[in-house]
């Protein structure tokens, strides 16, 4: 009789163990089929945690990123910069959109998910990766690394402007991908590997433009950086570098409709691509439309944040001003976030005016 029940006994441990063993299998199994659940692509890749082990190499080796720069020690992104990271990493959702900022260091990054809610709000985009600039390892191997350790920064008075210029040429020439300045909203992709954007047909800029890695034009536009530098005349080492260095390649010729250039396997894209709104007309954002435009033609749109330095118009919730509906569409988080700040802001203002019983 002992014997049977010893033998019951030891069975009963076998089965017990058995479903633990179960539990732990389909535990296992569930967590597995999750992360396959989440995104094709994203298999063990795009929790938070892992991001927070990869470093900017990592992902820049893809050649695909999608960059974008803060050449200020400002941690605090207004809600401009929150949009075009956003609405990049709407329209981009397969590819990496990294946002590289000179404030970042080891002590900020662990700090900045409780000092910085902006920055919280974009690394908690899956495809959003923030890194600190080290410019002493981006500009070797390049022709900027020389100039670079000779420049005195604090006798250059465009200094934010020039170095952002020369980081944006190093960083796609080394890398490969897309910059795009922090006022520029994405709203459809662009379909080309090597372009530049036309503001004129004469005339390109620099605030948008995409190459695959060691392309030869970046290098030219590096060297020319070097040749004929000149911080103090504003834009010599950003748009008219960009322009003398195409102008040395090709004829540039007046736009047909709204076809592209093509030079020496260059896009020279279309002003309608990214700057339907002129510079001189910038403040049409901020204004209401009669009739909305649809932008058909446009990859995304430059905000010319430049020229609002002064007046720092904003986007006003129930304005309906243009701004307002590409920030509604193109990056609703954001505008989310925007009509709660301004909710709390007006509860705030309600309780201050109100009498105390």
């Amino acid at each position: 009789m002992f014997l049977l029940r010893s033998k019951v006994g030891e069975s009963v441990n076998m089965l017990k163990e058995s479903q633990v063993y179960l539990c732990i299998f389909f535990l296992l199994a569930f967590g597995i089929l999750y992360e396959f659940s989440l995104e094709p692509g994203c298999f063990f890749s795009c929790k938070p945690v892992a991001k927070q082990l990869v470093i900017p190499q990592d992902v820049l080796s893809q050649g695909r990123s999608i960059i974008f720069l803060e050449t200020t020690d400002h941690l605090q992104p207004p809600p401009l910069v929150l949009c075009s990271v956003e609405s990049a990493a709407r329209i981009y959702s397969d590819r990496p959109i990294i946002f590289f900022m000179q404030g970042l260091n080891n002590s900020t990054m662990i700090d900045f998910k409780l000092t910085s809610p902006s920055l919280s709000f974009l690394s908690a985009m899956k495809n959003v990766f923030l890194f600190p600039l080290e410019m002493d390892i981006l500009f070797q191997d390049t022709p900027l690394f020389q100039w670079y350790h000779q420049v005195n920064a604090t006798q250059e008075k465009n200094w934010v402007y020039i170095i952002s210029d020369a980081i944006r040429l190093a960083m796609v020439w080394k890398y490969g991908g897309i910059y795009m300045d922090t006022d520029v909203i994405s709203i459809r992709p662009i379909p080309v590997a090597n372009f530049l954007a036309a503001q004129s047909s004469q005339f390109s800029s620099n605030g948008i433009l995409g190459f695959q890695r060691h392309h030869w034009f970046l290098w030219d536009c590096m060297v020319d950086f070097v040749q004929h530098y000149n911080g103090a005349i504003w834009g010599n080492q950003g748009p008219h570098l960009i322009t003398r260095v195409l102008k040395r390649l090709c004829n540039l010729t007046d736009f047909n409709n709204v076809e592209d250039q093509t030079c020496h396997n260059i896009s020279f894209l279309h002003p309608q691509r990214f700057y339907p709104i002129p510079y001189t007309l910038w403040h049409k954002y901020y204004e209401v439309w009669d009739s909305k435009p649809d932008f058909d033609e446009s990859y995304a749109l430059h905000l010319w944040n430049f020229m609002n330095r002064k007046e720092k118009r904003n986007v006003i919730i129930g304005s309906n001003a243009l701004v307002e509906n590409l920030f509604r569409t193109h990056c609703p988080t954001t505008y989310q976030s925007l009509i709660q700040a301004a909710q709390g802001s007006k509860q705030m203002s309600q309780n201050k005016t109100s009498p105390l019983w």
